[in-house]
């Protein structure tokens, strides 16, 4: 049975909770704990409004099961800003109960809320679980254009 869950844009106040949940993301994708170093982050990222992050509360104990994190960025073709969804994570316990779908539905709303033109994201190849998410959720793979970048 799917948790009930709410969703709320993140703020300072929910700072150690969303910093954990980060933390956990990061270990999950292989990087050393640093409980204080994503706190930091967050914080920093938070007091300068350069992302935005939603959590996702369970409604039955009000504990933290979930978040999104969005980049803006430009389009100086469209002169429209889009959103990167650079983070989603569910904690384990939590998982398979439909909530990265309703943290997707926020991340959605809002990008509409703000008149964005869109939202794109990455995913490992082998990520199956999570492509089998957004394609559900009307992501499309894109196919017309590479992605590079430049390690420096």
């Amino acid at each position: 049975m799917s948790e009930s869950v709410h969703i709320s844009q993140a703020s300072f106040k929910d700072l150690n909770e969303t910093a954990v949940l980060f933390n956990d993301y990061r270990v999950y994708y292989g990087k050393d704990s640093d409980l204080e170093g994503a706190g930091a982050f967050l914080y920093g990222l938070m007091e300068h409004r350069e992302s935005v992050v939603f959590l996702a509360r369970g409604n039955e104990n009000g504990k933290a099961a979930g978040f999104a994190q969005l980049y803006p960025v430009f389009s100086s073709l469209s002169m429209q800003r889009s959103w990167i969804l650079n983070d989603l994570y569910v904690a384990a316990e939590f998982r398979n109960q439909g909530i990265g779908h309703q943290l997707l539905a926020a991340v959605s709303d809002y990008a509409v809320f703000t008149k964005s033109k869109g939202i794109a994201l990455e995913t490992g190849v082998g990520n199956l679980g999570s492509q089998r998410l957004y394609e559900q959720c009307g992501y499309v793979r894109d196919d017309e254009f590479y992605h590079y970048f430049l390690n420096l």
